[in-house]
Protein backbone atom coordinates (compact mmCIF):
# COMPACT_ATOMS: atom_id res chain seq x y z
CA UNK A 1 0.00 0.00 0.00
CA UNK A 2 2.81 2.35 0.94
CA UNK A 3 5.36 1.59 -1.78
CA UNK A 4 3.26 1.09 -4.41
CA UNK A 5 3.17 1.82 -8.10
CA UNK A 6 1.49 5.51 -7.46
CA UNK A 7 4.00 6.57 -4.83
CA UNK A 8 6.83 6.23 -6.95
CA UNK A 9 5.12 8.69 -9.62
CA UNK A 10 4.62 10.97 -6.04
CA UNK A 11 7.92 10.80 -4.97
CA UNK A 12 8.82 12.14 -8.18
CA UNK A 13 6.03 14.75 -8.81
CA UNK A 14 6.78 16.16 -4.91
CA UNK A 15 10.03 16.37 -5.47
CA UNK A 16 9.85 18.55 -8.47
CA UNK A 17 6.53 20.86 -6.88
CA UNK A 18 8.97 21.25 -3.97
CA UNK A 19 11.64 22.76 -5.87
CA UNK A 20 9.08 25.74 -7.07
CA UNK A 21 9.83 28.54 -5.18
CA UNK A 22 6.87 30.15 -3.47
CA UNK A 23 5.87 31.71 0.18
CA UNK A 24 7.37 29.13 1.84
CA UNK A 25 10.62 29.40 0.20
CA UNK A 26 10.17 33.14 0.71
CA UNK A 27 9.62 33.12 4.32
CA UNK A 28 12.34 30.58 5.56
CA UNK A 29 15.04 33.01 3.64
CA UNK A 30 13.19 35.75 5.56
CA UNK A 31 13.27 34.36 8.93
CA UNK A 32 16.56 32.97 8.36
CA UNK A 33 17.88 36.03 7.63
CA UNK A 34 16.19 37.55 10.60
CA UNK A 35 16.85 35.15 13.34
CA UNK A 36 19.77 32.72 11.76
CA UNK A 37 19.95 28.99 11.43
CA UNK A 38 17.87 27.88 14.25
CA UNK A 39 14.81 30.46 13.24
CA UNK A 40 14.79 29.54 9.52
CA UNK A 41 14.90 25.33 10.18
CA UNK A 42 12.00 26.22 13.03
CA UNK A 43 10.03 28.11 9.87
CA UNK A 44 11.06 25.04 7.88
CA UNK A 45 9.36 22.56 10.21
CA UNK A 46 6.48 24.38 11.13
CA UNK A 47 5.25 25.17 7.21
CA UNK A 48 5.67 21.40 6.69
CA UNK A 49 3.70 20.61 9.73
CA UNK A 50 0.91 22.13 8.34
CA UNK A 51 1.11 19.54 5.59
CA UNK A 52 -0.76 16.84 7.92
CA UNK A 53 -3.08 19.22 8.63
CA UNK A 54 -4.46 19.75 5.23
CA UNK A 55 -3.77 15.92 4.19
CA UNK A 56 -6.45 15.16 7.04
CA UNK A 57 -8.47 17.75 5.52
CA UNK A 58 -8.20 16.48 1.92
CA UNK A 59 -9.33 12.93 3.12
CA UNK A 60 -11.95 14.06 5.45
CA UNK A 61 -13.39 15.73 2.44
CA UNK A 62 -13.44 19.24 4.14
CA UNK A 63 -11.53 20.53 1.27
CA UNK A 64 -14.55 19.59 -0.90
CA UNK A 65 -16.72 21.55 1.15
CA UNK A 66 -14.95 24.49 1.02
CA UNK A 67 -14.49 24.57 -2.75
CA UNK A 68 -18.07 24.10 -3.23
CA UNK A 69 -18.98 26.63 -0.88
CA UNK A 70 -18.03 30.22 -2.08
CA UNK A 71 -18.32 31.72 0.69
CA UNK A 72 -16.02 29.67 3.33
CA UNK A 73 -13.36 29.28 0.05
CA UNK A 74 -13.14 33.29 -0.11
CA UNK A 75 -13.29 33.53 4.12
CA UNK A 76 -10.29 31.09 4.28
CA UNK A 77 -8.87 33.02 1.09
CA UNK A 78 -8.91 36.32 2.39
CA UNK A 79 -7.57 35.09 6.06
CA UNK A 80 -4.44 33.79 4.20
CA UNK A 81 -3.86 36.88 2.25
CA UNK A 82 -4.15 39.00 5.47
CA UNK A 83 -1.86 36.75 7.23
CA UNK A 84 0.51 37.17 4.26
CA UNK A 85 0.08 40.71 4.09
CA UNK A 86 0.79 41.61 7.64
CA UNK A 87 3.93 39.56 7.53
CA UNK A 88 5.05 41.69 4.50
CA UNK A 89 4.21 45.19 6.60
CA UNK A 90 6.07 43.56 9.46
CA UNK A 91 9.41 43.41 7.44
CA UNK A 92 9.10 46.62 5.33
CA UNK A 93 8.42 48.29 9.23
CA UNK A 94 11.86 46.62 9.94
CA UNK A 95 13.78 47.62 7.27
CA UNK A 96 12.92 50.93 7.33
CA UNK A 97 13.67 51.21 11.46
CA UNK A 98 17.30 49.57 10.21
CA UNK A 99 16.11 46.39 12.75
CA UNK A 100 15.16 43.31 12.79
CA UNK A 101 17.95 41.41 10.92
CA UNK A 102 22.17 41.19 12.10
CA UNK A 103 23.38 44.34 12.89
CA UNK A 104 26.58 45.91 11.28
CA UNK A 105 29.14 44.41 12.89
CA UNK A 106 30.00 41.02 11.77
CA UNK A 107 30.63 38.75 14.60
CA UNK A 108 27.71 40.08 16.11
CA UNK A 109 24.45 37.59 16.99
CA UNK A 110 21.31 37.98 15.38
CA UNK A 111 18.24 39.16 17.40
CA UNK A 112 16.88 36.11 19.55
CA UNK A 113 14.29 35.09 17.67
CA UNK A 114 11.30 33.34 20.59
CA UNK A 115 10.82 29.54 19.37
CA UNK A 116 6.65 30.17 19.17
CA UNK A 117 7.26 33.29 16.74
CA UNK A 118 8.76 30.85 14.48
CA UNK A 119 6.88 28.18 14.98
CA UNK A 120 3.70 29.91 14.47
CA UNK A 121 4.60 32.37 11.60
CA UNK A 122 5.59 29.05 9.56
CA UNK A 123 2.49 26.96 10.47
CA UNK A 124 -0.24 29.75 10.08
CA UNK A 125 1.64 30.85 6.72
CA UNK A 126 0.52 27.20 4.82
CA UNK A 127 -2.39 26.57 7.47
CA UNK A 128 -3.80 29.59 5.89
CA UNK A 129 -3.15 29.34 2.28
CA UNK A 130 -6.32 27.90 -0.07
CA UNK A 131 -3.73 27.61 -3.16
CA UNK A 132 -2.36 24.27 -0.61
CA UNK A 133 -6.26 23.10 0.00
CA UNK A 134 -6.64 22.90 -3.50
CA UNK A 135 -3.07 21.27 -4.48
CA UNK A 136 -3.76 18.22 -2.09
CA UNK A 137 -7.62 18.38 -2.60
CA UNK A 138 -6.66 17.99 -6.65
CA UNK A 139 -3.10 16.31 -6.19
CA UNK A 140 -3.16 13.34 -3.38
CA UNK A 141 -6.51 11.44 -4.67
CA UNK A 142 -4.68 10.56 -7.81
CA UNK A 143 -2.41 8.68 -5.67
CA UNK A 144 -4.57 6.70 -3.51
CA UNK A 145 -5.83 3.58 -4.72
CA UNK A 146 -9.69 2.55 -3.98
CA UNK A 147 -8.86 -0.10 -1.40
CA UNK A 148 -6.33 1.87 0.64
CA UNK A 149 -7.47 3.81 3.77
CA UNK A 150 -7.76 7.41 2.40
CA UNK A 151 -6.88 8.92 5.61
CA UNK A 152 -3.60 6.77 6.71
CA UNK A 153 -2.85 7.14 2.84
CA UNK A 154 -3.33 10.51 2.75
CA UNK A 155 -0.77 11.36 6.14
CA UNK A 156 2.08 9.15 4.78
CA UNK A 157 1.74 10.83 1.50
CA UNK A 158 2.05 14.02 3.47
CA UNK A 159 4.95 12.37 5.66
CA UNK A 160 6.73 11.88 2.62
CA UNK A 161 6.33 15.51 1.59
CA UNK A 162 6.83 16.77 4.90
CA UNK A 163 10.82 15.04 4.75
CA UNK A 164 11.58 16.45 1.00
CA UNK A 165 10.37 19.45 1.55
CA UNK A 166 12.19 20.19 4.79
CA UNK A 167 15.26 18.78 3.44
CA UNK A 168 15.12 21.48 0.56
CA UNK A 169 14.05 24.61 2.94
CA UNK A 170 16.81 23.39 5.41
CA UNK A 171 19.04 23.15 3.07
CA UNK A 172 18.54 27.14 1.91
CA UNK A 173 18.60 27.96 5.60
CA UNK A 174 22.05 26.73 5.65
CA UNK A 175 23.46 28.61 2.57
CA UNK A 176 21.55 31.25 3.58
CA UNK A 177 22.97 30.93 7.22
CA UNK A 178 26.76 30.90 5.43
CA UNK A 179 26.01 34.13 3.94
CA UNK A 180 26.19 35.70 7.42
CA UNK A 181 28.94 38.06 6.84
CA UNK A 182 27.39 39.32 4.13
CA UNK A 183 23.98 39.20 5.69
CA UNK A 184 25.67 41.58 8.82
CA UNK A 185 25.99 44.77 6.68
CA UNK A 186 23.56 46.95 7.75
CA UNK A 187 22.18 48.03 4.22
CA UNK A 188 21.76 44.31 2.98
CA UNK A 189 19.75 43.51 6.07
CA UNK A 190 17.47 46.38 5.05
CA UNK A 191 17.54 45.65 1.09
CA UNK A 192 16.54 41.88 1.69
CA UNK A 193 14.11 43.00 4.83
CA UNK A 194 12.55 45.37 2.58
CA UNK A 195 12.32 42.97 -0.60
CA UNK A 196 11.04 40.30 0.97
CA UNK A 197 8.43 42.26 3.10
CA UNK A 198 7.56 43.78 -0.30
CA UNK A 199 7.20 40.30 -2.00
CA UNK A 200 4.93 38.94 0.82
CA UNK A 201 2.61 41.99 0.72
CA UNK A 202 2.38 41.60 -3.57
CA UNK A 203 1.47 37.86 -2.52
CA UNK A 204 -1.11 38.65 -0.51
CA UNK A 205 -2.78 41.08 -2.86
CA UNK A 206 -2.07 38.42 -5.39
CA UNK A 207 -4.38 35.82 -3.11
CA UNK A 208 -6.91 38.01 -1.84
CA UNK A 209 -8.07 38.89 -5.86
CA UNK A 210 -7.30 35.92 -7.54
CA UNK A 211 -10.46 34.25 -8.67
CA UNK A 212 -11.89 31.26 -7.04
CA UNK A 213 -11.20 28.10 -8.86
Amino acid sequence: MFFDAQFWSFLVAITLLTLTPGVDTLLVIRNTSRGGVRDGVLTSVAICSGLFVHATVSALGISLILLQSAWAFSALKLVGAGYLVWLGLKSLASARRGGGLPVAEVGVERQRVPAWLSLREGFLSNVLNPKTVVFYMAFLPQFIAPGDPALLKSLWLAGVHFVIANLWQVGIVLMVGGAARWLAKGWVSRMMEGTTGAVLVLFGVKLALAQRP
